[in-house]
């Protein structure tokens, strides 16, 4: 069979496949809905949804299909509404998160599209309306962003899941939540707190911010809702959060260096937003003390030059600094591919675990 060729009905790439076009029906009908919902409020409303509909339907589903698995993994059935709606829940979680982030980091643009923020600030200037455009915009993006947390809420809720599943999803929210506020406050007082503890700082921002929520979070979430043992959901967490953690270190590597052509935002921008990765903690640590002064005064200037975007990208290359986060991320990679090797799982499953954790850690978008 060809890598483009259809899976064999019945097999769990087809199961994954079919589950992946029930989330997306059941985001695009949940959607459509509370659009007609939200257009009795004010027609001027729904573009909050349309917003959030928009972006949702771009996403890889990385999340759900980490849930599905981990669901069948503990004998779910694969034909379970329960699980769909749970996928579909944490989709719009990830929108909310999206949103939110994206307003928090000043970025213009979202795969390859406006950012929502950006794309309401449009809405006001192509209108011509009074006041400022750029408080409009960020004002509707946080509504936005908040209507797509009610909608994950709401979907989660109607949901008939075991006490342990409601503990993993709020936990996961706050989790969430409390990362991101760790690294807007790395930004500002993260130069106070010294270069020493710099990456550990970071690792923890990654862990809380993305990783678990990317990957682990949606594992337990599945295990639970079908029931898994707490040694199986401890195989899950030992498989899952080394690759989440290696997931968003690719993501910050492909934010500095990525093409823009398939990762739809501009090349260095992660530099101009201040973000304080762990590649950057790498840096500040391993570059010579006049560069990793060079970064820490002009990483996120409002009046950063593309000159001073190459000389970063030069830094970070040059003093190690990208070589170590790809040596972390092979790192943890290893972690959990070899926790794969003993999860408790068919073969099958395990197989497209692997899968798919080569697709979170090897993307280039």
């Amino acid at each position: 069979m060809t890598s483009d060729s259809p899976a064999p009905v019945g097999s769990v790439a087809h199961q994954v496949a079919a589950y992946t076009e029930r989330v997306n029906a059941l985001i695009a009908d949940f959607l459509a809905e509370q659009r007609t919902v939200v257009a009795r409020i004010s027609p001027h409303a729904e573009e909050l949804v349309a917003s959030i509909s928009d972006l949702s339907r771009q996403g890889k589903r990385l999340r759900p299909r980490f849930a599905f698995l981990g669901f069948l993994a503990a004998g779910g059935d694969p034909a379970a509404e329960s699980i769909v709606r749970v996928g579909a829940s944490l989709e719009l979680f990830q929108a909310a998160a999206l949103i939110h982030d994206d307003l928090i980091d000043h970025s213009d643009t979202r795969r390859g599209a406006p950012s929502v923020h950006r794309r309401f600030e449009a809405i006001h200037r192509e209108a011509g309306w009074s006041r400022d455009a750029a408080r409009f915009g960020e004002a509707a993006s946080v509504l936005a962003g908040d209507l797509s947390l009610s909608f994950s809420e709401q979907l989660f809720g109607t949901t008939t899941t075991p006490p342990a599943a409601r503990a993993v999803f709020d936990a996961m929210r706050a989790q969430v939540m409390a990362g991101q506020f760790l690294d807007v406050l790395e930004e500002s007082a993260g130069p106070t707190y010294g270069m020493d503890s710099a990456v550990d700082r970071a690792r923890t921002i990654v862990r809380y911010k993305s990783a678990k929520y990317s990957t682990e979070n949606p594992m337990l979430l599945g295990g639970t809702l079908a029931g898994a043992s707490e040694p199986l959901l401890a195989q899950y967490s030992r498989f899952a959060l080394p690759l989440g953690e290696a997931f968003q270190l690719r993501d910050d590597v492909l934010g500095v260096f990525g093409d823009p052509e398939t990762t739809g935002k501009p090349s260095g921008d992660d530099l101009r937003e201040g973000k304080r990765t762990e590649l950057i903690a790498h840096a500040l640590v391993m570059a010579t003390p006049e560069a990793a002064r060079f970064i820490d005064g002009r990483l996120g200037a409002a009046d950063l030059t593309a000159d001073e975007i190459s000389r970063m990208c030069s830094i970070l290359r040059d003093s190690g600094a990208l070589a170590a986060t790809e040596a972390t991320i092979n790192t943890l990679s290893d972690q959990g591919f070899s926790a794969l090797v003993t999860l408790d799982v068919c073969p099958e499953i395990r197989e497209a675990l692997r899968d798919l954790g080569l697709a979170a850690i090897r993307r280039t978008t």
